[in-house]
């Protein structure tokens, strides 16, 4: 399920310098799991900080874990839903279109949380708002997200991997 579910580590190495804008930044990923993007990331700038915010309170404890066993004190977890957080802490996003579970039959990760159509598109919508809401020169990165809306004034930069991994800056 990892290749599905968690970001494979030559797209990490893709994503950081385009996110990592200068010391200090704040990248949040969006349904961060076991925190495999937060990890590597924090390890390949560890200047910037990572949070991760995630559903699933026992994934978080497994990002936890590796993260004190690495000793990055630059990674931050948070067992939360992306409705209830406050964008504007953040700088820059990834998104590894982790709504899409709420859409798929089979190969989820669990059944600890809901998941429905419904979910799919009220997700999408409470994301396009809150990216709405961003500053100027936000920047978000989106891996197999084909399908989302990204709000018009976020302009597309460049994409890599057969498109599959896109990189976005509001103006």
């Amino acid at each position: 399920m990892a290749n599905r579910h968690w970001t494979p580590l030559h797209i990490i190495q893709m994503v950081t310098p385009f996110l990592v804008t200068h010391p200090g930044v704040k990248v949040l990923d969006i349904g961060s799991g076991v925190g495999k993007f937060c990890l590597a990331g924090a390890y390949y700038k560890p200047y910037a900080s990572f949070f991760g915010v995630e559903q699933r309170e026992h994934l978080i404890t497994h990002g936890e874990n590796a993260r004190n066993k690495l000793g990055l004190k630059n990674v931050h977890f948070i067992h939360g839903n992306i409705t209830e957080l406050d964008f504007g802490q953040y700088d820059h996003f990834y998104f590894f279109n982790s709504f899409y579970e709420n859409l798929m039959d089979r190969d989820k990760i669990d059944d600890k949380v809901k998941h429905s159509t419904f979910l799919y598109n009220y997700y999408h919508k409470q994301l396009y708002k809150k990216l709405s809401a961003m500053p100027s020169g936000t920047r978000a990165a989106t891996f197999h997200c084909l399908n989302i809306k990204i709000p018009p004034e976020y302009h597309l930069v460049d994409s890599q991997a057969g498109d599959l991994l896109q990189f976005w800056i509001k103006l």
